[in-house]
């Protein structure tokens, strides 16, 4: 394991979830006692794991005094099964809950990124009806969601995730290498400047367990968009009464801007709206001292 993902991991524990016992990659920053409105919750996106916030921690903890991340199952650190689970976005959602009650997590300020914008948008489904836990009784206090399909007629996916989300997915399994994999992340990016170390150690995150023969499996949560986006996630957006800040980098070739615009004219027109000038996909990566800023912004002192 390289220097960097071995210390990422020394920093964190893990804790298991279901009654199958898979192991999740669980990390918490900054003061455990921290207060709801002092807490932040970060969630990452597809296929990636909490690493890809590794380079943005700090800046973020100059705004809040307690930041919680972990690894969806099939990411990063934490187990990659594929029996027992089916990576839809509701046992996702299910598993974000599990982590916040390990660290006694009441409420606090939600930020996501890719996928994690879908899973957040079924926590904030599950808020609209009524059905979050007893336990986090001091609710969500804002949600920021960053570059992420969530209109997914807007989103212009790689020819790899077409093939992975179709009947022959399976098939990648055995076609997944390190060049497939740096083509795409660069495609989906849309700019230069995302670094060879970075996605050396997004691929290195991808392969323990074998995860890059599992990405027809993880991405299949794009299924669940085609199914219940018009009909659950986006009327919940635009029905709930919570802060929402949409935070885009501008220059994303996957989640492209205009799906930015569309969310704040169509779908949550109270929403506080920031583009982030010469930022791709995985600007917290490739910029992050510059997405700090852009996102900080939203956030009062």
């Amino acid at each position: 394991m390289s220097p960097q993902l071995s210390t990422w991991k020394n920093s964190g524990e893990y804790i298991f979830y279901s009654s199958f016992q898979h192991q999740l990659f669980v990390k918490q920053l900054g003061n455990s006692n921290a207060s709801t409105e002092k807490t932040l919750l970060l969630i990452h996106g597809f296929p990636e794991s909490s690493y890809s916030y590794h380079a943005v921690v700090d800046g973020l903890l100059e705004k809040f005094d307690r930041i919680i991340l972990f690894d969806m199952l099939g990411y990063g650190l934490s187990d990659k099964p594929t029996k027992n689970y089916t990576y839809s976005l509701f046992e996702q959602a299910d598993t974000v809950f599990e982590v916040w009650k390990h660290f006694n997590i009441k409420g606090g300020h939600l930020l996501s990124h890719d996928m994690g914008d879908s899973v957040s948008t079924e926590i904030v489904a599950r808020h609209e009806n009524g059905l979050m836990p007893a336990w986090f009784s001091e609710g969500l206090q804002s949600l920021t969601f960053t570059n992420g399909s969530m209109v997914l007629k807007l989103a212009s996916l790689r020819i790899t995730q077409k093939i992975l989300l179709s009947n022959y997915g399976y098939l990648m399994k055995n076609l997944s290498t390190f060049t497939i994999f740096n083509q795409q992340i660069r495609s989906a990016h849309g700019n230069e400047n995302l670094s060879a170390d970075e996605i050396n150690i997004l691929w290195e995150a991808n392969t323990l367990q074998d995860g890059h023969k599992k990405s027809y499996l993880t991405i299949k949560y794009l299924n669940d968009r085609k199914r219940f986006e018009k009909t659950r996630w986006l009327p919940a957006l635009a029905q709930t009464k919570l802060p929402i800040h949409i935070c885009w980098g501008n220059e994303d070739a996957v989640a492209k801007v205009e799906m930015a615009h569309y969310l704040k004219e169509k779908i949550c027109k109270n929403a506080t709206l920031t583009i982030m000038e010469g930022l791709g996909h995985f600007c917290q990566l490739g910029s992050p001292e510059k997405w700090v800023k852009y996102v900080s912004n939203f956030y009062k002192n």
